[in-house]
């Protein structure tokens, strides 16, 4: 689980500063992997080789949608939907994240490789969502 401390001013003209949290579950993972040919890792690293900007960006919007989410007070679920999505989608705070995102490559890789288990990151087998 990756949590984002972003700084934004909202449409009131507040200025606000919350954490956000994204996750892909090893369900979600073996999902995205298996609905590519070749993996989205490998999806990933074509598209980044050929430098396919409007793609990439395309791929981050849904990658940063997919992983947001809402951590329960108890901590044992991570709530995502539509919903959820498109709410945070409509802040200002998901605006600085794209724009960070599809702006600088190495934010880009550490905010990928951030949202996948532990256990998957760091598997020698199992390569990292994204070249970093």
């Amino acid at each position: 689980m990756l949590k984002k401390r972003i700084t934004y001013t909202d449409y009131n003209g507040v200025e606000r500063t919350e954490d956000f949290y994204f996750n892909l579950s090893k369900a979600e993972i073996i999902e995205m992997q298996s609905s590519v040919e070749g993996g989205l890792s490998e999806m990933l690293k074509k598209i980044i080789d050929a430098k396919d900007t409007p793609t990439l960006v395309r791929v981050f919007k849904d990658l940063i949608l997919k992983a947001y989410g809402e951590k329960s007070e108890d901590g044992r679920r991570f709530i995502k939907s539509k919903e959820i999505s498109e709410a945070f989608s409509q802040t200002e705070a998901y605006s600085i994240l794209y724009t960070e995102l599809a702006t600088d490559d190495k934010a880009a890789a550490a905010f990928a490789n951030g949202i996948i288990p532990k256990d998957i990151a760091t598997s020698g087998d199992k390569p990292a969502l994204m070249p970093v």
